[in-house]
């Protein structure tokens, strides 16, 4: 939701594939993001599972704890990705060709399949692990082509099996095992994307007074994926994401 609304403020379209119960939660989220001027008109909605839910903590020295129930995404399973196969979004035959925001609260399974799937085999895949307990299922994602990978420095030690002191260290390390393109984040420290045979570009965000955490990662990718599509530069596109971020953590937008 988080990536979806910045991409509406960049003015894109974002499509919802996901999960949602036909319960009063659901009917709320549905509603919610038609104001928002997010499609959710192909959501599967289901009657044997309530809208899943997530709950955070925090105080002035960002996030304490968080809990994130996504028992019916997961039960879900494949269901959310009819569209992509039965002609609504494209199919076998004629793959969808676009940009997909994806995260880890999709189950090991569903990611490894989505990893060489054909129906995703032609798209612009943007990743993200929702968490660093999560990290892992982005394994069979690693190598993908199209695939660019936006993890925090504790995910990027996660996928590394050791722990970085900083973001150009990491991002050197993951595209060292076959990451593509990879963007490591580390707070108000330098952040770094890294490109297959290309130069390794650091850049570090403006400092802020920091408001509130929770979404700042996805605030991020969103604004990078939108200044990318617009046709900015990789660099540009870094000082966006960055400065979309820094407004974001500040309380300068809404959440």
């Amino acid at each position: 939701m988080n990536v979806a609304k910045t991409l509406r403020r960049f003015g894109l379209t974002p499509t919802l594939l996901t999960a949602l119960g036909q319960d009063p939660a659901g009917e709320e989220l549905i509603r919610a993001c038609l104001e928002w001027g997010i499609r959710t008109d192909h959501v599967y909605r289901t009657s044997d599972f309530p809208t899943d839910r997530y709950l955070a903590i925090e105080d002035t020295n960002g996030l304490i704890a968080a809990i994130a129930d996504a028992h019916s995404l997961e039960a879900a399973g494949d269901k959310i990705l009819l569209p992509l196969s039965d002609g609504r979004l494209g199919h076998t035959a004629e793959p969808w060709t676009g940009l997909v925001a994806l995260d880890g609260n999709l189950t090991g399974a569903l990611l490894a399949e989505i990893a060489i799937s054909p129906l995703l085999a032609a798209a612009d895949l943007r990743v993200a692990p929702a968490s660093p307990g999560k990290v892992e299922r982005l394994r069979p994602l690693l190598g993908h082509p199209r695939v660019t990978l936006y993890v925090n420095l504790e995910e990027a030690g996660i996928l590394c099996g050791t722990v970085f002191h900083g973001a150009r260290a990491a991002t050197e390390a993951l595209l060292a095992v076959g990451a593509r393109r990879v963007l490591v984040t580390d707070g108000g420290r330098d952040c770094a994307d890294g490109k297959a045979g290309e130069e390794l570009l650091v850049d570090r965000p403006q400092s802020v007074r920091v408001n509130r955490v929770t979404g700042a990662g996805d605030t991020f990718m969103a604004a990078h994926i939108a200044a990318e599509r617009n046709g900015a530069t990789r660099a540009a596109s870094l000082q966006a994401a960055h400065q979309a971020a820094a407004e974001y953590v500040s309380g300068e937008i809404g959440s």
